[in-house]
């Protein structure tokens, strides 16, 4: 038995995912959204660590100043 499908529902089909089902538009679109999503969190958490990276240098660097001055002192 096959199933009727009208020429409004084609155009809906835009392409096959890898699996070989069809993928209406919509599910295209949502899919796309969320890998961009994806790769923006990913950017934003790899600029976050450089931030929090540079922020623990600078302090290692006062830190280590502050020491030496104050062994210099006694």
């Amino acid at each position: 038995m096959t199933a009727y499908r009208s020429t409004a529902d084609e155009a809906m089909i835009i392409e096959l995912d890898p699996r070989g089902n069809p993928m209406l538009l919509e599910e295209n679109l949502a899919r796309s959204r969320m890998h961009e999503a994806e790769i923006l969190a990913r950017h934003d958490r790899l600029a976050h660590r450089l931030v929090v990276a540079r922020r623990w240098q600078r302090l290692a660097a006062w830190a280590h100043r502050r020491a030496q001055s104050k062994s210099r002192a006694l």
